[in-house]
């Protein structure tokens, strides 16, 4: 999977939530690989939108979590 970061993730279901947060987080880890830089943010915005960014925030490394709403 190649994408640019941020990626926005509007979900339609809890099955399909599982599965694209973890293709999105998988994606940023390789991203934060590359560059050793960057931890992964993913934020939930509401009950069906999320971010899953590369972040000077969170050491890299790690992937944590946060709730907008």
């Amino acid at each position: 999977m190649t994408a640019d970061f941020p990626l926005t993730l509007t979900i339609s279901d809890r099955q399909s939530m599982d599965t694209e947060l973890e293709a999105a987080v998988a994606a940023a880890k390789d991203h934060a690989l590359a560059g050793k830089q960057h931890g992964i943010l993913v934020t939930r915005h509401g009950v069906d939108t999320f971010t899953v960014a590369l972040s000077d925030a969170v050491p890299f490394g790690l992937t944590r979590e946060h709730q907008a709403w």
